[in-house]
């Protein structure tokens, strides 16, 4: 897509292989354990053969953990817990090693790749590769202002689609993804209101580290401003990321549609990525069926998302962290589903008896 043409995704994107997932069912019933015998593990053995189309599926050997960062302005009207603006500073303990995703990836095994779109700071505070694909410095405030121009937007989206090409390129199976933010929950509760058509009460949640109820109000009263500059541009996605979204949410709704044309799969983690997915799923109505709903975060704006692209989470554990860490906690099943698949022996073959010769 040389010019950025969102319906091409539509033609694009294909489902999942149904003939090898056919196949990948009729193989889970010649197995020594009952088909049905393990839940929800077979599905997920199923949907990973038709993803990668091949049967036995292959291991999940080289998943990757992707962030996409920013700093919303909206932050500054008192929604989130943490200061407007320090969105760095949590992105600086990731690399370091100090946050619940770092510690769940280093005992998985897993490399996280951090994305700087609008980090409000200084970018040579932070490593090269981090901040090369970085569009603004914060996304503007969404209840008076659009969060990006026209251009920005287009770029943020771009660049979450070279980062899924050079994931796919590298040889990642499975990317984990999630969002860093201060106030990205708010644009998240905003696309989601938009795009299903509810207000702002229904959509907006108390964040990871929950806020009071004056901060509440405040955030459901900053939703619905930003709901009203919604809705005249609901018919055009990227107007939409343009106005009430921001760099980091662009990023990951190109993200998505490109590794979906990538055949990539993407287990998805908290409220922001699961409303950019609803975004991606208005573009190319396919797209959902290369993701994976990782986890019930408590957010009452993703439950919405997760409902209307009817996708089931695979764990409810009352992680609100965000950062990809229930993202992280729902890869072992993921394998697990994987390896049973592959490795559980088939029954044999029953073998026919030769029929006596008939007396003569």
């Amino acid at each position: 897509m040389s010019s950025l043409q969102l319906d091409d995704f539509s033609d694009l994107i294909e489902r999942p292989d149904a003939g090898v997932r056919r196949d990948a069912e009729a193989r889970r019933e010649r197995q020594t354990v009952p088909a049905g015998a393990l839940g929800r593990l077979d599905e997920l053995g199923e949907w990973l053969a038709a993803a990668q189309a091949a049967v036995p599926v292959r291991p999940v050997e080289r998943p990757k953990a992707v962030l996409f960062a920013g700093d919303h302005g909206v932050a500054g009207l008192g929604v989130s817990a943490r200061p407007a603006g320090t969105t760095a500073e949590l992105v600086r303990e990731i690399l370091e090693g100090a946050r619940p995703v770092s510690v769940l990836a280093r005992r998985l095994g897993v490399p996280v790749r951090v994305v700087d779109m609008a980090l409000d700071c200084d970018p040579g505070s932070l490593p090269e590769d981090v901040v090369r694909h970085r569009v603004r410095r914060g996304s503007g405030r969404i209840d008076i202002e659009d969060a990006l121009t026209a251009e920005e937007a287009k770029a943020a989206f771009r660049a979450g689609m070279a980062v899924a090409d050079e994931e796919a390129d590298s040889g990642t199976d499975l990317v984990v993804l999630g969002d860093v933010s201060v106030g990205g929950t708010t644009a998240a509760g905003v696309l989601v209101a938009a795009l299903c058509g509810t207000d702002a009460s229904v959509v907006t949640g108390r964040g990871g580290v929950a806020i009071d109820d004056l901060a509440w109000m405040r955030k459901c009263a900053a939703i619905r401003d930003a709901l009203r500059r919604a809705r005249p541009v609901l018919g055009d996605q990227l107007q939409l990321l343009a106005t009430v979204g921001g760099a980091d949410l662009a990023a990951i709704t190109g993200f998505l549609l490109q590794s979906a044309v990538r055949k990539l799969p993407v287990l998805l983690d908290g409220v922001v990525v699961a409303a950019c997915a609803l975004v991606a799923q208005r573009v190319a109505f396919r797209a959902p069926d290369w993701w994976l709903a990782a986890h019930v975060s408590g957010e009452p704006g993703q439950a919405k998302a997760l409902d209307r692209m009817a996708l089931e989470p695979l764990l409810d554990h009352g992680v609100r962290v965000g950062e990809g860490a229930g993202g992280l906690l729902a890869l072992p099943l993921v394998q697990a589903a994987a390896a049973l698949a592959a490795e559980l022996p088939e029954t044999p073959a029953k073998t026919e008896e030769p029929q006596e010769a008939a007396a003569e």
